[in-house]
């Protein structure tokens, strides 16, 4: 419902009247969204009310329309990346975040080496304990931080680049996500999406795929939830004249077979030379095909998958995963030859306590507990421990039988990071319903 502007003869509404209309759910008119998002920019809104204001978003929401101007304001407040030099099609890929999800990674080189032009610049939003960014710094001498004119120029030589966000790239996001973790309102859905769609179009990308996570392993813990923040997204990238299209994924155990900083890029590579998992398959492909018929370059659905399979099966995706990784200063010899990874001194196994099946794996106790063996003595992170050959659920296992590998270099937080990980696990003396990956598409 439309409330009228405010009185007549102000230059723009007060704070308080901003706050008090969307309290009594009300809807914002364009001229306010406007002065918000300026506010906010220029520091004229106190800390105090801006919060109020974030919360009454959060508690009485935003239309479609209401928060494609909000994206739409957030973009005309920072830069906007000119990509119309690169002819060819530009897609991004935004995640809610995921444990041991390695599909950034892996789809901007299947992107690029399909003809897509995959601009990767992600926030720490995008993902659950370990960021895409802490990952691929695991390689070294690799530059997560790129400059725009350096990001645009490799666009165009390379066709995909993962970097840091910058903050000259919708600035006012930056500033509201703080603003949201400091009232408890992160999952607020008409946020979310203006936050994703303003950096992702801002960043230049003409379509937007999206994996909305759910599960122990994301912040959004309710599927029903999920499902509207995949709907939302859609329908104001719509209003706002983008293409998207969503999928709601399941994320109550990790992706893949490892958990770790390091592990996870020497997975992604084993991935792109064709020895992935079978639901990082299933993942990739899913969301590897949406990215090609979002672009144009793939009519079908049966010809989306035989490009992204095509492209593995060549290695021209991996090749275009190694020109990124040389584009961006990184250089080592464990990409090439995964025996040469730096393995950690010691490893242990999480042994089964009794014969069963696994029933329940909670991925966010276990990406904490690979947070916590990072950690070492002198503060520094050490990015070559983690986890791997993790049991999925439904698997069966005898007493004593390795629920997954633990490998770390330093005791220090050893005995915490295990406490993290048996807790994350659950058996029980029947098979479970495996769980369904792909949960729904929205387009």
């Amino acid at each position: 419902m439309k409330k009228p502007n405010a009185r007549s003869g102000a230059l723009k509404p007060s704070y308080a009247y901003l706050i008090e209309k969307k309290r009594d759910g009300y809807e914002f008119t364009e001229e306010e969204v406007r002065n918000i998002v300026d506010s906010i920019l220029d520091g004229e809104i106190p800390d105090y009310q801006m919060a109020a204001l974030i919360m009454a978003i959060f508690f009485k929401d935003m239309s479609a329309q209401e928060t494609a101007m909000f994206s739409q304001e957030m973009i005309y407040g920072g830069e906007n990346l000119d990509l119309s030099h690169i002819t060819r099609p530009k897609v991004a890929k935004y995640s809610t975040g995921g444990v041991g999800d390695k599909t950034t990674m892996i789809l901007a080189a299947i992107g690029a080496a399909c003809g897509v032009v995959m601009p990767c610049m992600s926030s720490p939003d995008e993902d659950f304990v370990l960021t895409v960014h802490q990952k691929m710094a695991s390689i070294p001498g690799f530059k997560t931080a790129l400059s725009l004119d350096a990001f645009v120029k490799q666009l165009g030589t390379v066709g995909c680049a993962i970097s840091e966000h910058d903050n000259k790239i919708s600035p006012s996001d930056s500033i509201i996500y703080k603003m949201r973790q400091n009232t408890a309102t992160i999952p607020s859905i008409p946020l979310i999406t203006a936050s994703a769609l303003s950096k992702k179009f801002a960043a230049g990308a003409e379509g937007l795929v999206v994996d909305v996570k759910w599960g122990n392993g994301s912040f959004l813990r309710d599927i029903e939830q999920a499902k509207q923040l995949a709907r939302t997204i859609t329908r104001v990238a719509r209003v706002m004249k983008r293409k998207c299209v969503a999928w709601v994924t399941d994320m109550n155990q990790p992706l893949g077979d490892c958990v770790g900083l390091g592990l996870e890029v020497l997975e992604a590579v084993k991935f792109l030379k064709g020895e992935g998992t079978e639901d990082m398959k299933e993942l990739v492909l899913k969301l590897g095909m949406e990215v090609l018929r979002l672009a144009g370059v793939a009519g079908s659905t049966l010809s989306a998958k035989q490009a992204v399979e095509r492209v593995i099966e060549d290695g021209s995706a991996y090749a275009k995963f190694m020109d990124m990784v040389k584009a961006q200063g990184g250089s080592a010899a464990w990409l090439t030859d995964p025996e040469k990874y730096p393995m950690p001194k010691h490893s242990r196994k999480l042994a089964a306590p009794k014969r069963g099946y696994v029933h329940n794996i909670n991925a966010g106790m276990i990406a904490r507990g690979v947070q916590f063996l990072s950690m070492g003595k002198n503060g520094k992170v050490d990015p070559y421990v983690g986890v791997t050959e993790i049991k999925k659920v439904g698997t069966q296992v005898k007493q004593g039988e390795p629920l997954l590998m633990i490998h770390y270099n330093d005791e220090t937080n050893l005995e915490s990071a295990f406490d993290y990980l048996r807790n994350a696990y659950r058996l029980a003396p029947r098979r479970p319903n495996p769980p369904l990956l792909a949960v729904e598409r929205v387009a």
